[in-house]
């Protein structure tokens, strides 16, 4: 398998300070995104989850903190997506910019790049629209749910995702769907809870090379609805995808992958009441590495000490249940900022 040598061509977190402007460009992610997932630190509000698949604009908006649809994250928008960035702009709340430039508040994305383009895709019984890089193994797949058990549905990654997160966009009551290779078809979870990975799973069969397999649960394909689906599969250098076991002790688990990380969330499957915790490596930049957000939650970020990022993975320093009970399991996905060592011969340090 080829190594990707740089993978912020692939994914980069960018930070800014809110200007309270009705319409700001933000600049130096480094590529064009396809997915923008952003996040006010300094304050509680939902988080904004926005494809160019789906769309731009406020009718396109997704939180990953709650069971709603597209086009109801009213307090600001991704307006725009360009060479270097993105645009967002206000919404229609009072608080119209609140999510996204509040003035002096401060925000962060977490950007992927797709394939800047779509197709449709027919390997499945129902035909999707794709936006797939098969160098990164990313793809963001849109389909039409038709509530048959069996159903499937092409993802364009051309080998099998180990990852996949799913959103009814048309029923607002309808909790976000995570598949994780980890797990397998035991057991799914959702995003916009703190609940377990339960017993019950919407993805019964193992996804192949090319297509992934439905129930006919409303939650992946609900009858005539909108779905989004967000499909990952592992590439050295570049991401990593996995489980480990807590050791309850402050000198915790140490996760192999291969790359210093940009980006890991972490996730508790074995017990309910645990957070997606998610850590980057811009918000502070050095170890340890403080300030946590999670995923189903619009709280503020809060600093908790719960990793370091090493030049190879991440190592635990906390015996906190929610990263590293005793017998606990946990699975994560992991993006890199630099590979151990890359064809161009440049080592991942530590910070």
């Amino acid at each position: 398998m080829a190594q990707i040598n740089k993978p912020d061509e692939y994914f980069n977190t960018k930070l800014w300070t809110g200007d309270d402007t009705t319409s700001r460009a933000i600049s130096g992610v480094g590529f064009q995104p396809d997915l923008t997932w952003i996040k006010g630190r300094s304050l509680s509000v939902s988080h904004l989850l926005q494809d160019a698949v789906r769309g731009t604009g406020g009718s396109y908006t997704l939180k990953s903190d709650a069971t709603a649809g597209d086009g109801t994250n009213t307090q600001g928008n991704v307006s725009a997506f360009s060479a270097d960035g993105f645009t967002v702009a206000e919404g229609s709340d009072v608080d119209h910019t609140r999510a996204v430039n509040n003035g002096s508040e401060t925000y962060v994305s977490w950007n992927w790049l797709g394939a800047n383009g779509t197709a449709s895709n027919t390997d499945g019984s129902i035909t999707s629209t794709v936006s797939a890089n098969t160098t990164n193994g990313f793809s963001i797949v849109s389909y039409t749910g038709n509530n048959t058990a069996g159903a499937t549905v092409g993802h364009g990654l051309s080998q099998e995702p180990d990852v996949m997160i799913f959103k009814n966009r048309s029923d607002g009551t309808t909790s976000w769907c995570v598949y994780h290779s980890a797990k397998g078809t035991s057991g799914t979870g959702r995003l916009n809870t703190t609940d377990s990975f339960g017993d019950t799973t919407f993805i019964t069969t193992t996804p192949s090379s090319s297509v992934f397999t439905l129930t006919n649960a409303t939650i992946v394909n609900g009858s005539g609805n909108n779905m989004i689906a967000y499909c990952f599969a592992e590439k050295k250098g570049f991401s990593k995808f996995g489980s480990y076991t807590g050791n309850g002790n402050a000198d915790g688990t140490f996760i192999y992958t291969g790359f210093k990380p940009a980006w890991v969330m972490l996730k508790r499957t074995d017990a309910s009441g645990e957070r997606w915790n998610i850590k980057d490596n811009k918000r502070n930049g050095f170890n340890q590495t403080d300030p946590v957000l999670t995923a189903e939650a619009d709280f503020a970020e809060r600093d908790d000490a719960q990793l370091d990022l090493l030049s190879s993975g991440f190592k635990i320093r906390t015996s906190a249940v929610s990263t590293n009970a005793s017998g606990g399991t946990y699975i994560y996905m992991a993006f890199a900022e630099s590979p151990l060592v890359g064809t161009n011969n440049i080592p991942a340090t530590a910070r």
